[in-house]
């Protein structure tokens, strides 16, 4: 890909689709408005509006860096540019923490219905997203936030100082160092070990936070009873993969309950359990 010093906008957003469009890329329209936006500095309306205005200086050298990361290296947007939107908040990303989804969204959604008050704790935070998400939308929540990764927990502390967001953070496996909770939210690890993934996943995500055994339930069997009877959950909310749910379900403490949400493209991807 090439951007002459000085090409309009719009010229260069046709140059690097050209590139995005034959490394085969998903969403080659936007990544290359987003890396050209994030280049100069302004929001992707500001390309619409001005796509006459020439690329100048440090953002063609900035953009044509960023596209070839994108092409070449396979690498996702979201780290490339360092941030993703997720739910009100934009968040600190980068390669020590997975990239938040749009499905996690619908966790972050079934939370929010949780009693006044109650203490919750999302277990492998990542970026933060869905604990940060519940604090914003959910002020009066008690929100804990655990991570393995203290590498992970840098990242969403960071992410806290800068939205102004009071979370309580603890380093350690599952609910480590938490004695009693109301609540447990999660988006663990759930996929099969030796899967294929797409190489912008399985070249530039934590493995950790994306592989979980052969059927990629090993984190969910630890997690469930940990939640329920070590601390004292009597609500758990997860993120599973598409598939997952029939399996997930039966995994329930006895007499607990449980509901199964779908996501936008239709695909079960929220299991709910509680005690009646």
């Amino acid at each position: 890909m090439t951007a002459p010093v000085g090409v309009p906008i719009a010229e260069a957003l046709d140059s690097a689709l050209v590139a995005l469009r034959a490394a085969r890329v998903d969403s080659p329209r936007l990544d290359a408005e987003v890396l050209l936006a994030h280049a100069l500095g302004v929001d992707r309306t500001h390309l619409f509006l001005n796509p006459d205005t020439p690329v100048t200086g440090a953002a063609v050298h900035a953009f044509r860096d960023a596209v070839r990361r994108r092409t070449v290296l396979r690498e996702p947007v979201a780290y490339i540019v360092g941030s993703k939107g997720f739910r009100r908040l934009d968040l600190h990303v980068d390669g020590r923490v997975l990239i938040p989804r749009p499905e996690t969204e619908h966790l972050v959604e079934a939370a929010l219905t949780l009693p006044q008050g109650a203490r919750v704790v999302d277990v492998g935070t990542g970026s933060g997203a869905v604990a940060l998400a519940l604090k914003d939308e959910r002020p009066d929540l008690d929100v804990h936030a655990t991570d393995v990764s203290e590498d992970a927990l840098h990242v969403a502390y960071g992410n806290a100082q800068r939205l102004g967001l009071a979370i309580t953070f603890h380093h350690g496996d599952l609910l480590a160092r938490i004695p009693s909770v109301d609540a447990v939210v999660s988006n663990p690890p759930y996929v099969e070990s030796g899967a294929r993934l797409a190489p912008e996943i399985a070249q530039h995500e934590p493995p950790g936070a994306l592989f979980a055994g052969p059927d990629g339930l090993d984190v969910i069997r630890r997690l469930i009873p940990a939640a329920a009877e070590d601390a004292g959950a009597r609500w758990i909310g997860l993120e599973v993969g598409a598939g997952q749910p029939p399996a997930v379900t039966p995994l329930a403490p006895p007499g607990w309950d449980a509901a199964v949400h779908a996501d936008l493209a239709g695909h079960d991807r929220v299991v709910v359990l509680w005690r009646p």
